[in-house]
């Protein structure tokens, strides 16, 4: 079932979407039609270009955000001034949103990768939701635990592992994302920058520059218009479980 909303300014192209992409998204699966088109009033629907910052780090938490269309990515800049990429935000997924409504700052980021299309709500807006539906705050909890845990997870990997598992680790977090088949392999289906990849696996660009070289030359990966392409999963699979490819 598609929607079609007209967001300000009054001149604005109608934007429709698909809105089962809600239904299969952390806070909202699993609710109603009726309750769906109740959520989708309640908020405001825009385009981003790419390299759109959605909101900055630091900012007051007064909105709440989920991709309709496209990748978001969540970087935060750290004391000592460098940069970490937490996460790349797909389609149904929410961001934003546990800070707003803890009335807490923004704590990274939000960049758009590619042209993308998000719905956001006010934070009244949003505790209106969860007043007339509580299982939509009770799904933002659990959302917000897997985050921690997925979170508690890597730093554990930090410590525990070789850079090329790690490396290789996140390779194929993004590919069970974003990963479509080609004829060529499993696609990550947007621009990642050997740059993002270091500050996600927690390495640095000369080393993942290093390792790519490494599996593109033994046909684990390769590249083609500023995307990654896994050629054999299960050689990657296999570097990030045991160090060994």
């Amino acid at each position: 079932m598609a929607v079609t909303l007209v967001g300000p300014p009054k001149r604005a192209m109608p934007i429709a979407f698909d809105i089962e992409i809600l239904r299969r998204s952390e806070m909202f699966a699993g609710l109603d039609a009726e309750i769906l088109q109740g959520v989708v009033a309640a908020g405001s629907v825009r385009r981003l270009s790419a390299g759109t910052r959605v909101f900055a780090q630091g900012d007051p938490g007064v909105t709440g955000h989920s991709l309709l269309e496209g990748r978001v990515k969540i970087v935060q800049t750290r004391a000592d001034g460098g940069q970490s990429v937490l996460r790349f935000i797909g389609p149904g997924e929410m961001y934003g949103t546990v800070a707003a409504l803890m009335n807490q700052a923004f704590p990274a980021d939000a960049v758009a990768v590619v042209d993308s299309v998000e719905i956001w709500w006010t934070i009244p807006a949003l505790r209106q939701l969860i007043r007339h539906h509580p299982e939509i705050g009770l799904r933002s909890t659990a959302a917000a635990g897997t985050r921690l845990m997925d979170l508690q997870g890597r730093m554990g990997e930090l410590t525990n592992e070789r850079v090329e598992q790690r490396i290789a680790r996140t390779l194929l977090r993004l590919m069970e994302k974003a990963g479509r088949p080609t004829g060529d392999g499993i696609e990550i289906d947007f621009p990642i920058t050997r740059q993002d990849l270091a500050e996600m696996a927690g390495s640095t660009l000369h080393t993942v520059s290093r390792t790519l070289a490494a599996l593109d030359q033994r046909g684990v990966t390769g590249s083609a218009r500023r995307r990654i392409i896994v050629r054999d999963p299960r050689a990657l699979s296999q570097l990030a479980q045991t160090g060994v490819g």
